[in-house]
């Protein structure tokens, strides 16, 4: 996958703007206890964590599950962070 440049969009006041809220979702296992661990993650590389936003739901057949939550992200590094962080961890399978 090769690197996007967002130099451009950002010199024009587009795109992402830091520090912002940003709603992240997980997709994984269902029996990892994700609307627990998620949040969790998150705090622990040091992200505000706004936990009345959490949503969960279940696949229909019960396999994997959604956590959506918002977090406040000071920089676009840290935003980055929150995905890789989520995807390192073996019962997330994606994130968006």
């Amino acid at each position: 996958m090769r690197e996007i440049d967002f130099s451009e969009a950002q010199k024009d006041g587009k795109g992402f703007q830091f520090p912002g809220e940003f709603e992240i979702t997980a997709i994984g296992n269902a029996n990892a206890g994700l609307d627990k661990h998620v949040p969790a993650l998150l705090h622990g590389i040091g992200l505000e964590v706004l936990h009345e936003t959490l949503s969960t739901k279940l696949t229909p057949a019960g396999n994997y599950q959604s956590v959506t939550v918002s977090f406040v992200a000071p920089s676009r590094e840290k935003y980055l962070e929150a995905h890789t962080t989520l995807r390192a961890d073996e019962n997330i399978r994606f994130t968006m």
